[in-house]
C-alpha cells in the first residue's frame, strides 16, 4: 500500500471518528452558553476542563507517546503485550497518584483554578475525570494501533452522545457547573469498560516488563515538558485573563476559543492517520521529501481556511450567541490557526522522534511557551481577550519557525520559496482583516478568495500533477 493512500485511509477514518467527538461539543455549544444564565459558569467549566489537563500531563507522563513508539519497535505479539502492559500498570500508578494529590489539595488547586476555594467540589470532579481519561486512552490504544477502525468509529460516536445527554439533563435542572464535568467523567467511564472489554487480551499484570518500561520511560519523560508546555499554549491564557480581567471574560474567551478550535477537527482528522503513518513509513529513503511535501500542504490549506475564518467570525457569532458573547469573534481566527500551526509542528518534529531524539521539541516549544506567557502579561491589559489569542498563535508561530530552520540545517527538512510566498500572503490577508474590513463580510469573503488563488497559482505545477494521477486512475 502507498504512504499516501495509508496517510489517507487512516485519516479519513480514525479523522471522522475524532470530528464526532469534537464536532457534537461544538454543535452544542450555542445550546449550552443560552441555558447558562452568566459567563461565569461557562468559564468555571471550561477552567475546570483546563485543569484537567494539566493533571492529565502529569498522569499519563508521556507514556502514551512512548507507548506507541515502543509498540512498532518488534513485530512479535508476545513483545507488543508486554509494551500494552507495562504501560498501563504504570499509567494506573501515576495517575492514582495525582488522584489522591488533588484531592487532598482541593482547595488550593480551587483557588488558584477558579478563583474561589469554594469551588473545592469541582476539584473532585476534575481528579475524577483525570484518574478516568489517563487509563482510559491508555486502555484504548490497542484499537488504533492495531488499525480497527469500525471499533475506534463507533466508540468515538458514543462518547460525546453519552456524555451531552447526560450533561443536558443536569443543566436543565439548573446544576450549571457540575453538568459537564460529571457527564464527562461518567461517559468516560462506560467507553473505558468497553475499551478494557475488547482490548483485554492485550493487557496482563504479570507481562509487567521493567527493561521495557526503562525504555519506554526514556522516551516518554523527555515528553512530560512538551505536555506541561502544550498546556501553557492552550490554557495558561484562561488562567491569566480570570487573574487579570475575571472569570466572565474567560467563559467568553473559552467560546470564542472553541468556535476558533474549530480547526480542531482538521488537526484531528490529521492526528488520527499521523500516528499510524509516521512511524509505519520512517524507514522509506524518501522520507525526508515525503515528509516536507505534506508539511507545505497541510500549511497552504491552513492558511487559506483561516483567512476564510475570519471573513465570517463576525457573522457566525451574531447568528450563533447572544450579545454577551459577541466579543469573542475577534479571537476566533487566531485561535483556528493556532492549533494548525501545532499541526504542522507536529509534522516537523516528528522527524527528531524517529530518530529517537525527544529532547528538541521541549527546549523549542520552551520557547515558544515563554513568548505566549510574556505577550500575555504585555497584551491582556492592554487589549484584553485579544492579546491572549495573539500571544498564542505568536508562541506557536515562533515554535514552527525554530523547529523547521533547525531541521533544514540538519538536512532533515526541505521548504520551498513557494510556501514562504504563501506566508506572506496570509499576513497581509489578516492585517486587511483587522485593520481595514473588519466588518464588511462579504469584501473579506471576494478578498480571502482571491488570496486563495494567489497560492494556488503558486503551487500550479504540483496541483496538475495530482489532477493528472487523478485523471489515470
Amino acid at each position: 500500500m502507498s504512504k499516501a493512500k495509508i496517510f489517507m485511509e487512516n485519516m479519513v477514518v480514525y479523522g471522522v471518528g475524532g470530528i464526532i467527538s469534537k464536532i457534537i461539543p461544538l454543535l452544542m455549544l450555542p445550546i449550552i452558553t443560552r441555558i447558562m444564565p452568566s459567563t461565569e459558569y461557562f468559564g468555571i467549566v471550561d477552567l475546570s476542563n483546563t485543569l484537567v489537563s494539566f493533571a492529565s500531563a502529569f498522569a499519563l507522563f508521556g507514556m502514551y507517546d512512548g507507548m506507541y513508539r515502543m509498540f512498532f519497535e518488534k513485530n512479535e505479539m508476545e513483545y507488543k503485550k508486554r509494551v500494552c502492559s507495562t504501560t498501563l500498570i504504570f499509567t494506573i500508578t501515576v495517575s492514582s497518584i495525582v488522584f489522591v494529590l488533588m484531592i487532598i489539595f482541593k482547595d488550593i488547586i480551587a483557588h488558584y483554578f477558579f478563583g474561589n476555594s469554594q469551588y473545592g467540589y469541582v476539584v473532585y470532579l476534575s481528579a475524577l475525570a483525570v484518574l478516568v481519561g489517563s487509563t482510559n486512552l491508555i486502555v484504548a490504544a490497542p484499537t488504533r494501533m492495531q488499525n480497527k477502525r469500525k471499533i475506534f468509529l463507533a466508540a468515538n460516536t458514543a462518547l460525546p452522545i453519552i456524555s451531552y445527554t447526560i450533561a443536558i439533563l443536569w443543566l436543565i435542572t439548573g446544576h450549571y457547573i457540575i453538568a459537564l464535568p460529571l457527564s464527562t467523567v461518567i461517559s468516560g467511564l462506560f467507553i473505558e469498560l468497553y475499551y478494557a472489554y475488547i482490548n483485554r487480551k492485550w493487557f496482563d499484570f504479570k507481562l509487567f516488563d521493567v527493561k521495557i518500561l526503562k525504555q519506554t520511560l526514556a522516551l516518554a519523560v523527555p515528553l512530560v515538558p512538551n505536555f506541561l508546555i502544550y498546556w501553557l499554549f492552550n490554557s495558561s491564557d484562561k488562567l491569566m485573563i480570570t487573574n487579570i480581567l475575571s472569570v466572565g471574560d474567560a467563559g467568553i474567551y473559552s467560546v470564542g476559543s472553541k468556535l476558533g478550535h474549530c480547526s480542531q477537527l482538521i488537526y484531528t482528522a490529521f492526528a488520527g492517520g499521523w500516528g499510524y503513518f509516521t512511524f509505519s513509513t520512517m524507514k522509506e529513503k524518501n522520507q525526508v521529501e515525503s515528509n516536507s511535501k505534506l508539511f507545505e500542504c497541510l500549511g497552504i490549506f491552513s492558511f487559506i481556511f483561516t483567512m476564510f475564518v475570519c471573513a465570517c467570525s463576525n457573522l457566525i457569532f451574531t447568528l450563533l450567541f447572544e450579545e454577551q458573547y459577541l466579543p469573542g469573534f475577534i479571537i476566533a481566527p487566531y485561535l483556528f490557526l493556532a492549533p494548525l500551526l501545532q499541526m504542522l509542528f507536529q509534522v516537523a518534529i516528528s522527524q527528531f522522534m524517529i530518530i529517537k531524539k525527544t529532547w528538541p521539541n521541549m527546549l523549542i516549544l520552551m520557547v515558544g511557551a515563554f513568548i505566549n506567557i510574556v505577550l500575555n502579561i504585555i497584551l491582556i491589559p492592554l487589549i484584553g481577550i485579544e492579546g491572549a489569542s495573539i500571544a498564542t498563535l505568536l508562541g506557536y508561530a515562533v515554535s514552527d519557525l525554530i523547529c523547521v530552520v533547525v531541521l533544514i540545517k540538519h538536512k532533515l527538512m526541505i521548504i520551498s520559496k513557494k510556501f514562504c510566498f504563501s506566508i506572506v500572503i496570509l499576513i497581509i490577508y489578516i492585517f486587511i482583516w483587522r485593520f481595514i474590513i473588519l466588518y464588511n463580510t462579504m469584501l473579506l469573503f471576494l478578498t480571502a478568495m482571491v488570496s486563495t488563488f494567489e497560492i494556488l497559482f503558486l503551487y500550479k505545477n504540483e496541483l496538475k500533477s495530482v489532477l493528472n494521477k487523478m485523471h489515470r486512475t
